[in-house]
């Protein structure tokens, strides 16, 4: 019975592996690199936190995305061509 319990776990663990080697990915290409304290702990913790694309039909995924690039543009202050054409370059990323 004991093996019976843990096969969700056994399950669930390479799922969460996987998510968290994407998330790592995710930041280091969006400048959250390590040694970004704060900023990287609240991008991981929104990453982690995000439903997998499996689970809908990818609308989340995009949401994030325009989350994460909307956050990334109000942090380097940009605004006008400048926010319209990193927001472009970030969405289609």
């Amino acid at each position: 019975m004991v093996s019976l319990g843990a096969t969700p776990f056994a399950v669930a663990a390479p799922q969460q592996q996987n998510k968290m080697k994407v998330c790592n990915e995710q930041a280091n290409k969006n400048g959250f690199g390590e040694g970004k304290g704060d900023e990287r702990k609240e991008f991981m913790k929104d990453c982690l936190s995000a439903k997998s694309e499996k689970s809908g039909s990818g609308k989340g995924s995009q949401q994030n995305k325009m989350k994460t690039c909307n956050k990334e543009a109000g942090d380097k202050k940009l605004k006008g061509d400048e926010r319209k054409q990193f927001m472009s370059d970030c969405l289609s990323a």
